[in-house]
């Protein structure tokens, strides 16, 4: 297992560094830059901020620069909001992005688990159909979709929700609702054709002749190895919703990172594009690391070499 990881890590720090770079690459190959969009900046200002900000000096200097603060954790300032470092910037937008992220993959797993389950305990009955129509629009509808359909019903005709910002626990409902829908409904599907699979095995048949109720059957038996796709898929579905969805976060007003990275490209705000990029992908090599150490421990014998 420690070989395993060390290995993980040393492939994460490659993985990390070849996003850093191609990203840099793109972004620099890109026509204009950071200033260019504010009013007509003279040639003398724009000149102090290209050197105040080091853009001034060959690409490959920038580049060295860059990773060289890299690696002692500075992330360097935002060149389109004054004053902020681009860690305060991510630090801020994560702790609000993964509050609402949290409680909406929460929310996702203990119903998408729960539906899927009793969907494959109640296969071609009229609640598995049920469930597998809600389920497939949930995939096919996007969340702006989800998310205008809850204000238009919750804020708009009903008044009963508020629209934007997270001030009181009312707030978190309808963005919680909207990040959460889509992931209810894939891990809905994983799970009702896993436990179908598990359903059907010799030691389930065995289990069910010794006179096993369905809880015991369910919940001892077919749960544990009928949950192992749910967590695959719980690695990137965490990584995407913890740092918030973008769509969400817009039209719900939410100060997230999400939000923040929206910002980043349109302004052309080159730290903060390569420190949100950079972030997002650390946090996915790291919740997939902790997905298959997951796996071992949920099934010892999967081996990890």
């Amino acid at each position: 297992m420690a070989k395993y990881i060390i290995k993980r890590v040393l492939l994460a720090v490659v993985t990390l560094w070849l996003i850093a770079t191609i990203t840099f690459i793109l972004m620099n190959m890109v026509p204009g830059g950071p200033f260019l969009a504010e009013k007509a900046p003279s040639e003398a200002t724009l000149k102090a901020l290209n050197e105040k900000y080091g853009l001034d000096k060959p690409l490959i200097v920038q580049y060295g620069n860059y990773m060289s603060r890299l690696l002692r954790g500075d992330m360097g300032p935002s060149i389109k909001q004054r004053g902020r470092t681009v860690n305060q910037i991510i630090s801020n937008g994560f702790k609000v992005s993964a509050r609402v992220g949290g409680i909406s993959v929460l929310v996702a797993v203990l119903i998408g688990i729960t539906l899927g389950s009793i969907a494959a305990m109640n296969r071609s009955k009229w609640i598995d159909n049920v469930i597998i129509v809600v389920s497939t629009c949930g995939i096919a509808v996007p969340s702006f979709v989800v998310s205008t359909v809850l204000m238009i019903v919750f804020s708009v005709k009903l008044k009963l929700l508020p629209t934007y910002g997270l001030s009181s626990p009312l707030h978190y409902i309808m963005p919680v609702m909207a990040l959460s829908f889509y992931p209810t409904a894939y891990i809905t599907r994983l799970m009702r054709s896993s436990m179908l699979e598990v359903l059907g095995q010799d030691y389930m048949r065995t289990a069910r002749a010794k006179g096993l109720s369905q809880f015991k059957m369910l919940f001892k038996h077919a749960l544990r190895n009928a949950i192992l796709p749910v967590v695959t898929y719980l690695g990137p579905l965490l990584a995407y919703t913890l740092t918030g969805s973008f769509v969400v976060e817009k039209i719900f007003t939410i100060p997230g990172l999400g939000n923040d990275f929206i910002s980043s490209i349109t302004n052309r705000d080159y730290t903060l594009i390569m420190g949100t990029t950079i972030f997002l992908a650390a946090l996915i090599v790291t919740m997939n690391l902790m997905v298959d150490i997951a796996y071992k421990l949920i099934d010892p014998r999967i081996k990890l070499k």
